[in-house]
């Protein structure tokens, strides 16, 4: 009896970052408001390159374009404070 050999599926490692303590308080309020934002990875390109998937109570956008490493989680703060900022009184 012959076993299959199953291919190791695809991954890409996703980068790190330590936030800020402000950064965290723009997250979590957005996060108590059911806003969520995280990064998922383009299966199609061989390069580290990151889309953004934005979660608004329940429903998910997805940002059109593609992100390195070295800048998707600063284009993921500047999302969270876009959310935050209009509905909060901190203008920091």
């Amino acid at each position: 009896m012959a076993f299959k050999r199953w291919n190791k599926s695809p991954s890409k490692k996703a980068p790190t970052r330590s936030w800020l303590p402000e950064e965290m308080k723009i997250i979590g309020w957005c996060m108590n408001h059911g806003i969520k934002i995280g990064i998922s990875p383009d299966w199609k390109d061989e390069l580290n390159r990151w889309k953004i998937d934005i979660n608004i109570n329940g429903k998910i956008h997805t940002d059109p374009n593609y992100y390195t490493d070295e800048v998707v989680y600063n284009k993921v703060i500047e999302y969270y404070n876009y959310y935050y900022k209009p509905n909060t009184n901190d203008n920091g």
